[in-house]
């Protein structure tokens, strides 16, 4: 057993998706740390969950591109007397373009917030998951089901977090740690904006809330599932994904991505 009292960590905790699995996470209860950049976010966030009755969330202010960005989450929750009972990788941006057109700089760092972090923080709590009889939520995304010219790297991001979190699955699952990762098709939040993405987000069948996909999310760890896609219609796409030809994939997707490309010219 353990002294240190149980939190569920959540990175990007400042807007979209972020916002609401920390929401959800709090209205069942748990008491939250929110990690991201914006304090002025995390803040309004924390007040507002205070206020509402739930635990005020510790506030960890950190930008996660940065090499040591763990160490610092680390020595925070240590130095409060907490552990992870659940850590919630949300965090992560992607950028519309053709890799060999887009900054270099941006894209490497797109890798380290997107799989590096996410990875160290998938490993780093894995002692204090076991010892609360936790789990992890990794945020990946329907694109990591796909090839993806035009978000080459986003997409290849994508795909190492599915990947990861089934084998994570498996592997923890024998220390009593459940690990889902949820998939979600576009959801309208900040992301587009980061993106590059004005309009043209995705056909509105396959789009889904922030506060539906949290909740889809919650859900699914907490049953211990595996592999969790919000939305009827999306579930479909990725089960149908599996059967068409890979030169298919990749001939449809560039050409979705170069049609929005398109619809962003003035």
């Amino acid at each position: 057993m353990s002294n240190l009292r149980p939190v569920t960590l959540i990175t990007g905790a400042s807007a979209g998706i972020g916002v609401e699995l920390a929401r959800e996470f709090a209205r069942h209860g748990h008491a939250l740390a929110l990690v991201a950049r914006r304090k002025e976010r995390l803040n309004a966030l924390a007040g507002e969950i205070g206020e509402s009755g739930g635990i005020k969330p510790i506030v960890i202010v950190v930008d996660l591109a940065q090499k040591n960005a763990v160490r610092e989450i680390s020595d925070v929750l240590e130095a409060l007397g907490v552990e992870p009972q659940y850590v919630v990788n949300n965090a992560g941006f992607g950028l519309v373009g053709v890799a060999a057109s887009l900054d270099r700089a941006e894209q490497i760092s797109m890798i380290d917030v997107n799989m590096r972090v996410l990875t160290d923080l998938s490993l780093a709590f894995i002692a204090s998951m076991a010892r609360q009889k936790g789990g992890l939520l990794n945020v990946g995304s329907m694109a990591g089901f796909l090839p993806g010219p035009g978000m080459a790297v986003y997409y290849a991001t994508k795909a190492y977090v599915l990947s990861l979190s089934e084998a994570l699955h498996s592997e923890l699952g024998h220390y009593g740690v459940r690990v889902t990762v949820l998939c979600p098709g576009p959801v309208p939040t900040e992301f587009a904006a980061r993106a590059g993405i004005k309009k043209g987000l995705a056909p509105g069948l396959l789009t889904q809330s922030a506060e539906t996909v949290a909740r889809v999310g919650y859900r699914a760890l907490m049953r211990g599932k595996r592999v969790a896609v919000p939305g009827l219609v999306n579930k479909l796409v990725t089960f149908l994904i599996r059967f068409v030809p890979h030169g298919l994939l990749l001939w449809a997707v560039e050409r979705r991505q170069s049609q929005r490309r398109a619809a962003q010219q003035p």
